[in-house]
């Protein structure tokens, strides 16, 4: 009786646990429907290669947003990736001292941080003293916003890289430096970019910070120091707009998100691959 109490409790415990799962990803099921329900009738060639169009007609894309968007996620992680990865290293490398549980705690609470703080923060010193909304402010606050994810995620990976190969790297004669960035670093290579993909995936969907930094633009610009367009800005507006064919377009740029990153997931996926084979060999 006993062994049989056991055996249906752990059946229990499964179902539970299996219940819990689909419960979780029914939000994401509903929200993944909608957006390619509402937002795959509006996506055709001119909503990619046209810009929008005047307030009251019909039509038009949303070009300058998609080319924005790049631009903004390239430049914060032009300055997140370094700043983070070096972060990264020197706590993994100096886990024990003052310095490493300072910028680890610092880069926990930056985490936890709302989105709209970071962007009135960047407001305050890269807007306000120079009187102009600029695509430079808007990469820095996403990038900002990255550098925390990047640094504990490189942390984490380094510390799982065996000791054994920083050992022999330092036997052979290496510095401490060439060990971390000709061993080290490499062997955790797909987890940090598994990382950035993730940090990606975090700014890729932000608002708050761009509405104060780089605000938007209806025209098409790849000035850096000039107001741009985004994706989730141009949806915002629309979204909130009385016009049913701005709506549609909302949807339609709502699905780009998405399917973006998706793309940068898939990307990271086979790159991981390609550099875990190229370990293997």
């Amino acid at each position: 009786m006993h062994t049989r109490r056991r055996a249906i409790v752990s059946q229990l415990f499964v179902v539970f646990c299996a219940a819990s799962v689909l419960l979780a990803l029914v939000p994401l099921a509903f929200i993944l429907f909608f957006v390619v329900r509402e937002g795959i009738q509006a996506l055709n060639l001119e909503f990619f290669v046209s810009m929008p169009k005047p307030v009251g007609e019909v039509g038009g894309g949303m070009a300058n947003s998609i080319v924005g968007t790049l631009i903004l996620s390239g430049l914060g992680s032009l300055f997140a990736i370094p700043v983070g990865i070096m972060s990264g290293v020197y706590m993994s490398e100096y886990a024990g001292s003052r310095m490493a549980s300072a910028i680890r705690f610092a880069a926990d609470t930056l985490n936890g941080v709302p989105s709209i703080v970071i962007g009135v923060f960047v407001y305050g010193i890269a807007v306000l003293p120079f009187k102009q909304f600029s695509a430079i402010a808007g990469g820095l606050a996403l990038g900002i916003m990255m550098i925390p994810i990047i640094a504990r995620t490189t942390e984490e990976l380094l510390l799982l890289v065996p000791h054994t190969m920083r050992e022999g790297a330092l036997a052979l004669g290496a510095t401490r430096a060439r060990a971390v960035f000709s061993v080290v670093l490499p062997a955790a290579a797909p987890g940090i970019i598994t990382g950035v993909v993730l940090a990606l995936a975090r700014i890729a969907g932000e608002t708050a910070p761009l509405l104060f930094t780089s605000f938007n633009n209806r025209y098409f610009t790849v000035g850096l120091t000039q107001p741009i367009s985004s994706l989730t800005v141009q949806v915002f507006t629309y979204a909130i707009s009385p016009y049913q064919d701005w709506h549609r377009q909302a949807w339609a740029g709502a699905l780009v998100l998405v399917s973006l990153v998706l793309l940068c997931s898939l990307l990271a996926r086979f790159a991981t691959r390609k550099l875990e084979g190229l370990g293997r060999g």
